[in-house]
């Protein structure tokens, strides 16, 4: 990978080598060599190099093009102009690097998120279910980008009657928040299935007050649900509440509240609910990203999702997370939905 260290010391010996010929050439065949040429070095270190690297290519680049012009005595107004811009670039690479967020070089970075990426939809692929049950998800990240701080992770025991969902929004969103949430994600990953949800959420708080931002923190909720008769529980730390598709009415009712986010207080507030979904019915849940908007109310937002939810799945419940979200504008914050299905009984059939 271009960020690791070893990677980092060849690609500055090679830049140095460069600039060093590059130096060489200026010397002896100086109209096949302008100043210009040492441009190129910088825009290579600025694209492969951390910080540190790119300001030793820098300064050997700008000292040996000055060495070079005074050597051959070209002391023209054109040769100082040119040596004076690459002196300003020089600056202005070294201070991009040093201010970009992270320490690693454009390249480098672009891998990293791209492996964050390849690693949160690892995290996010729901076990195969039992026949009459359907899982879908959709996750959009903010402004049209492809990083999200939204995930899940999920666990199906091994006798196979048992699932377990978190769904999570971290603090942040797009690039900026796909590093906290693969982290997050990998300690969740590692206690679902083996502690219970209030268990498993203070662990998670414990988890996030050590880390050394201020700003780590998230909201997540916790679903378990039996698949072969289809009782729930729901654990819901500050995210917003989830939905049932109530069968009879063929509405999306609120089934819990919020409670409060994980990484805040060493205490939070856990609201749970119980319930049972049966054939034809369904739980909903999403991200605040679905409903909240500037210029409307968190509950204005909850029931604007219910009546486009209802619509989603009057032809029936497959595709309805990307057809939810399909109705969501565009924003400043990440979005995801996911829905928990089980089929409507068909004819001849006993519920199960």
């Amino acid at each position: 990978m271009v960020g690791q260290p070893r990677s980092q010391a060849a690609l500055l010996g090679a830049l140095l080598v460069g600039v060093a010929v590059s130096f060489v050439l200026s010397i002896t065949v100086l109209p096949w060599l302008p100043v210009t040429t040492y441009f190129l070095w910088l825009l290579v270190a600025l694209l492969v190099l951390r910080p540190g690297p790119v300001f030793v290519v820098v300064v050997s680049a700008c000292v040996l093009a000055v060495i070079a012009a005074v050597a051959r005595n070209e002391v023209s107004a054109a040769r100082w102009l040119a040596l004076v811009e690459l002196m300003v670039a020089g600056a202005l690479v070294v201070l991009i690097t040093t201010h970009r967020k992270g320490s690693l070089p454009v390249l480098g970075a672009q891998d990293f998120l791209a492996d964050l990426r390849a690693r949160l939809d690892a995290h996010s692929t729901i076990p195969p279910l039992p026949s009459g049950w359907q899982a879908q998800s959709a996750m959009l990240a903010s402004a049209g980008g492809i990083y999200t701080g939204d995930f899940l992770v999920a666990h199906r025991d091994s006798d196979g009657d048992s699932l377990e969902v978190i769904l999570v929004d971290v603090c942040g969103s797009g690039a900026a928040a796909a590093p906290a949430a693969l982290q997050f994600a990998g300690a969740l990953n590692g206690m679902i299935g083996s502690l219970g949800a209030v268990e498993l959420f203070a662990a998670a708080n414990r988890f996030l007050l050590r880390q050394s931002d201020d700003e780590h923190f998230a909201t997540a909720v916790h679903l378990e649900v039996d698949l072969t008769d289809g009782s729930y529980t729901i654990t819901s730390a500050g995210h917003p509440p989830a939905m049932r598709f109530d069968l009879p009415t063929h509405e999306w009712v609120i089934d819990n509240a919020r409670g409060t986010a994980l990484g805040v207080t060493s205490e939070p507030e856990l609201h749970r609910s119980e319930g049972r979904i049966f054939p034809g019915e369904a739980l909903m849940f999403y991200t605040d990203g679905v409903i909240e908007t500037r210029n409307s109310p968190i509950d204005a937002g909850i029931a604007w999702l219910q009546r486009i939810a209802k619509e989603a799945v009057h032809d029936g419940f497959p595709g309805a997370a990307k057809r939810v979200m399909g109705q969501v504008s565009g924003g400043d914050d990440d979005r995801a939905v996911l829905i928990l299905s089980r089929d409507p009984i068909s004819a001849g059939r006993s519920p199960g």
